[in-house]
């Protein structure tokens, strides 16, 4: 008789924040193309580690399952990256799953995500629209603009070019490269310029442009392909313009 081929995982354990972390190894049957959450379903289904021992199912978040939600994200191996698009067939094992140490743990795969959210807020990362009456259509961007536009909207908030900054961390106030795509999005957009100045005057404070040490792993992380360091050169330019213009009392756009 053949052995059953089996895929085998060391899973980061941590029952909350202050907790002492820990490794667990589990072994599951092989099935083909299984990707990382259909073997995490499977280990919840029958918690048992490789030792026999039963223990408490491993915690992760997921949602829509077709990397769209972002929800999903953990180091996988070493690489921060969604786990619903990678596949056991095309990992090494033991397979290590972590969760991604950029945010606060809580609980083994699950991170607290609050501090990219907040960041969005302080950069006003939607467009106003002042009442829910019909305003009637807004403005039409040019289509070689839209396109552009398009691949920053993209973005799915799924934290993995935050993971791979080297200047975003637990030191640093620096807010990371998705929101800083995000402003040159919504300024980008005919009724976002409306409050164009206020993101770019929150770039040019404490844990904004300033604080990104151009590294470029966000861009070779980003599994959307989204063109960071492209927009974070562009909001560099922009924000200088700012300057001038603050400094100046301008109220006109350059």
């Amino acid at each position: 008789m053949t052995e059953e081929k089996t895929i085998r995982f060391e899973i980061y354990r941590q029952d909350d924040l202050d907790s002492t972390p820990y490794f667990e190894e589990f072994e599951i049957p092989y099935r083909a193309n299984m990707n990382v959450i259909s073997a995490l379903m499977e280990i919840r289904r029958n918690p048992f580690n490789k030792k026999g021992e039963k223990t408490t199912p491993v915690a992760w978040d997921m949602g829509c399952l077709e990397e769209v939600c972002g929800a999903c994200s953990m180091v996988i191996n070493g690489t921060p990256r969604q786990s619903c698009t990678a596949l056991v067939d095309q990992l090494e094992q033991p397979i290590r799953l972590e969760p991604m140490k950029t945010f606060p743990v809580v609980r083994d795969l699950m991170v607290d995500r609050s501090r990219m959210f907040d960041s969005l807020k302080k950069v006003k990362a939607w467009i106003p629209i002042d009442g829910t009456y019909d305003l009637g259509p807004g403005p039409r961007m040019p289509e070689k603009r839209r396109q552009w536009a398009y691949e920053l909207s993209k973005c799915m908030t799924c934290g993995v070019c935050l993971e791979a900054c080297p200047n975003v961390n637990s030191k640093s106030n620096f807010i990371g490269p998705a929101p800083l795509s995000q402003v040159r999005l919504f300024n980008a957009h005919p009724t976002g310029a409306m409050n164009k100045n206020e993101r770019l005057n929150a770039l040019m404070g404490d844990g904004g442009l300033g604080d990104c040490g151009n590294s470029q792993n966000c861009v070779q992380a980003c599994p959307k392909g989204i063109p960071l360091t492209t927009s974070i050169a562009a909001l560099n330019r922009d924000t200088n313009l700012q300057m001038f213009r603050n400094f100046f009392g301008s109220d006109s756009e350059v």
